[in-house]
């Protein structure tokens, strides 16, 4: 029943989950076309006012270049009438700038093959016109104003001005043309930006009207499941307390079944042990009466009662005294997780720093003897919770870390810790031989243990700090690599509530 409510609206999320998605990617990608249509559009702007003001650049140089060669054929007209040096040095001014006049042109019109044409056909037009007005200048300098007069009569400077003027006003109109175009397609550009904002404002308001529709349907539908859903989770903490209530039975009863099998299997354990330690005992003798039968009748004893006697008997014998001394060890753990399974948790106010400091000093012999130096990053977090079941946890991490030290690297260990939204993390780190990352969940598992098994123990160790850390309401995980060193991180609730035990 309660995975049917859970789907139901799981179901009805994850359909308004998706509806308002579409509907915020529909809005999002009007919003990223108007966006596009308004830079493409100020890009055209840009452009469109760059070539007008490139237009008008063109024609004020056509019309500075034009002004140069009219004034210079006034110039030119007033000296060979006159002869006065005045209009001599104004014809040479104007016949300098308009060199660099016509160059203005050019560079301006580069990118245009009909202006490229006008100012070819201009440039060959002014030369003639510039040389003929050379030769009449030249003549007057010379005094010969009679023999100037005569060649200006006889030369077509007028058909000359007047092809040069209207090249000068294709030029003008060639520009004027080009800005037409340029004037339709920014009218253009702006009627379709105009046209995609107006289809983006009318996307964008019927997201809004779907999107309106949606969360008011979605609001009423989830008005209706709320007062279902409370008429369900009434009787779901009923039947959430009585699931709880059989957990903890048989986990008491798995507590109690692992305590009797272990307690029934010390019994025949002690049988076992006992007749090893008589059946040692009495291999002595045996062996004295087999050298002495040796020794005064060689010939009753065979190659197999000698074999017995001297070595298979006594290694038979230490097989067995090594299984059993094994078992032994092995039912102490389960009985020592099972009697720390049933002991009452007791939560109070603790101290870590004076923990460690505690633990430390039990253990200094330990770390004098195998060279490791422990430091605690001061001051560590301080929580309530367990006392017993925390000094556990840190002692087993600390005895494991000067256990397991890298061959030729003196020991360190260091202790820290950070509170962190209600939780304390409590680091063990040491620079050891460190562990494989395939066995770090492993080592967490009974009788478990990982790399060279050079050191004493059972692989009871790290599986009992983490059944301690879980009864505590935190885990524990572990970062290291081989030869590297490793982290043992244990996350803890800052305050432990003791959960009351339903009936």
């Amino acid at each position: 029943m309660l995975r049917t409510v859970r789907n139901h609206f799981v179901v009805s999320e994850e359909r308004f989950s998706r509806v308002l998605v579409s509907f915020m990617v529909l809005g999002f990608a009007a919003l990223v076309v108007a966006g596009i249509a308004a830079a493409w559009v100020t890009g055209q702007n840009q452009d469109h006012s760059r070539w007008v003001s490139h237009t008008y650049e063109v024609e004020v140089a056509v019309a500075n270049a034009q002004r140069l060669v009219e004034q210079g054929e006034a110039s030119r007209r007033g000296y060979l009438l006159t002869a006065d040096p005045a209009y001599r040095t104004a014809y040479s001014r104007a016949q300098s700038a308009l060199g660099p006049a016509l160059d203005r042109i050019s560079t301006l019109t580069e990118d245009n093959p009909r202006q490229i044409a006008n100012m070819s056909a201009l440039r060959r037009s002014i030369g003639a016109l510039l040389t003929q007005r050379n030769r009449t200048i030249t003549l007057v300098d010379a005094g010969l104003t009679p023999a100037a007069d005569g060649l200006f009569a006889k030369e077509a400077s007028v058909r000359r001005l007047t092809a040069i003027r209207q090249r000068f006003t294709g030029m003008a109109d060639e520009e004027r043309r080009l800005l037409t175009i340029r004037d339709d397609a920014q009218r253009l550009s702006i009627k379709a930006f105009y046209t995609i904002l107006l289809i983006a404002a009318a996307l964008l308001l019927l997201v809004a009207l779907a999107s309106f529709v949606t969360v008011r349907r979605y609001t009423a539908n989830l008005t209706a499941s709320r007062d279902r859903l409370r008429s369900f989770n009434e009787r779901l903490e009923a039947s959430v307390a009585e699931r709880t209530a059989d957990l903890s039975r048989a986990n008491e009863e798995i507590q109690r079944f692992a305590y009797i099998v272990s307690h029934d299997l010390r019994s025949p354990l002690v049988n076992v042990m006992g007749f090893t330690a008589e059946l040692e005992a009495a291999t002595a003798p045996l062996a004295e009466l087999v050298d002495r039968a040796e020794a005064q009748c060689p010939e009753i004893v065979t190659d197999e009662a000698r074999l017995a006697a001297r070595e298979d008997l006594p290694e038979a014998i230490g097989f067995i005294r090594t299984s059993t001394q094994k078992m032994d060890r092995l039912i102490n753990a389960i009985l020592k997780l099972s009697r720390e399974g049933r002991r009452v948790i007791t939560p109070e106010p603790l101290a870590t720093d004076a923990i460690v400091e505690a633990i430390a000093g039990s253990m200094q012999h330990v770390l004098d003897d195998r060279g490791v130096t422990l430091t605690i990053a001061r001051p560590l977090p301080t929580l309530t919770t367990d006392r017993v079941a925390l000094e556990q946890i840190l002692s087993n991490l600390i005895e494991n870390a000067t256990k397991y030290l890298k061959p030729g690297r003196a020991g360190a260990i260091h202790i820290s810790g950070e509170e962190t939204r209600g939780r304390v993390i409590l680091a063990v780190t040491d620079n050891g031989r460190g562990i494989d990352p395939r066995d770090h969940e492993r080592i967490f598992d009974l009788f478990r243990r990982s790399g060279q098994q050079d050191q004493p123990g059972e692989g009871i160790g790290l599986a009992h700090v983490r059944a301690l850390a879980y009864r505590l309401g935190g885990t524990i995980d572990v970062e290291s690599q081989l030869g590297e060193g490793s982290t043992f991180r244990v996350n803890l609730p800052k305050q432990f509530e003791v959960q009351e035990k339903r009936s």
